[in-house]
């Protein structure tokens, strides 16, 4: 798959997504030039039954995985793939009394979904797929489910920020993050770009808010270093976690993606996570995956194509380089760093098309 094809399958499917005709890829989803991509993909993940599995975490499911899952296939024009994950998800995590979604089911077990507490980030993801399913698949019905959702969001997962309560803050569950003394927060569970296309198409106006609340967090936090997988938020300010892990790891490595895809790309997160690749980032080697967050000492790495597809994205977009060193796509990988791979694509063609590969 070269840039050519890549940018002119993007235009296409970015004009079907703003204006909702699900024929703008011309004869459907086999027009789509990057289509092996996304059937490599299913063909690893994705259960006839409409289940996303994550082969490294129990072969469970997960709330972030079906909403991912969904969100590709808006992508790649699969509308059957698109209904056969929304249902299962309704049948299987749509089980708690509000509209949000239990956040994992385990296979093989008498009950597969022994906690029903949420994951935010999955429900935001969740209703994103909705929203861009609706306009991609002609079918305004699913924006009902949608707005459920963002209701349900702003109601149980959005609080006033500790010594700033005209900010919201936007926890990682509806239970179990809230403290006497500060919040528990996830900086990679804010995606702004989600946030805001949800707030628009439903309605509930908290969601944009807290998208641009989370913005400046995510700023705050990141001109003291890189952004970490968690932090702790008190009147008295942000501070380290002190229950959750305090590196940037493989919950933060999300946040460059995220702003990036965005619109963000000179965020201050970005050109933090950037500097650690560049310094550390060489061909045929592994790229960090878990780094000390105020010495930018590398803890980890990994070979993992979609670890090294999301740094060349980052480090192109710094270096406003022509075509990033995104390598070609893998399904001989984790779940995990297969699908941060296809957003790392997503990514450039939406946000950043001079990082297409070339």
């Amino acid at each position: 798959m070269n840039r050519r094809m890549f940018l002119a399958a993007s235009t296409s499917l970015g004009a079907a997504l703003m204006t909702g005709h699900s024929g703008a890829l011309g004869q459907g989803a086999s027009a789509f030039p990057a289509r092996p991509v996304w059937d490599s993909w299913k063909s690893a993940f994705l259960r006839s039954d409409g289940r996303v599995v994550d082969t490294l975490q129990q072969q469970a499911s997960h709330s972030e995985g079906q909403g991912y899952g969904m969100l590709a296939a808006t992508m790649f024009d699969d509308e059957a793939a698109f209904r056969q994950m929304f249902r299962w998800t309704e049948q299987q995590l749509a089980v708690r009394p509000d509209a949000l979604l239990a956040w994992r089911w385990l296979p093989e077990q008498a009950n597969p979904v022994p906690d029903r507490n949420n994951a935010s980030d999955g429900d935001l993801f969740y209703a994103w797929a909705l929203v861009r399913g609706a306009a991609r698949f002609n079918d305004r019905s699913l924006l009902n489910r949608a707005a459920e959702i963002a209701q349900a969001l702003a109601a149980s997962c959005m609080k006033p920020m500790p010594g700033a309560s005209d900010k919201l803050v936007f926890l990682p569950a509806a239970f179990g993050f809230e403290h006497d003394t500060h919040l528990s927060v996830n900086p990679s569970y804010y995606m702004p770009l989600a946030m805001r296309d949800l707030a628009a198409a439903t309605g509930v106006t908290a969601l944009a808010a807290c998208a641009q609340h989370g913005e400046v967090l995510l700023n705050d936090i990141a001109m003291n270093g890189l952004v970490p997988d968690w932090v702790d938020i008190s009147a008295q300010g942000i501070g380290a976690s002190e229950t959750l892990s305090q590196n940037t790891g493989y919950e933060a490595m999300r946040v460059p993606l995220f702003l990036i895809w965005s619109g963000l790309q000179q965020h201050m997160a970005v050109r933090r996570m950037a500097s650690v690749y560049e310094r550390t980032s060489q061909p045929g080697l592994g790229v960090p995956t878990v780094v000390e967050p105020l010495s930018g000492v590398v803890l980890e790495s990994s070979t993992e194509p979609g670890y090294q597809a999301l740094a060349g994205l980052v480090i192109c977009t710094s270096q406003r380089s022509l075509g990033a060193l995104i390598p070609p796509f893998s399904a001989d990988q984790a779940y995990y760093p297969a699908t941060l791979q296809l957003f790392s694509m997503f990514a450039a063609n939406e946000a950043m098309p001079e990082c297409v590969p070339l």
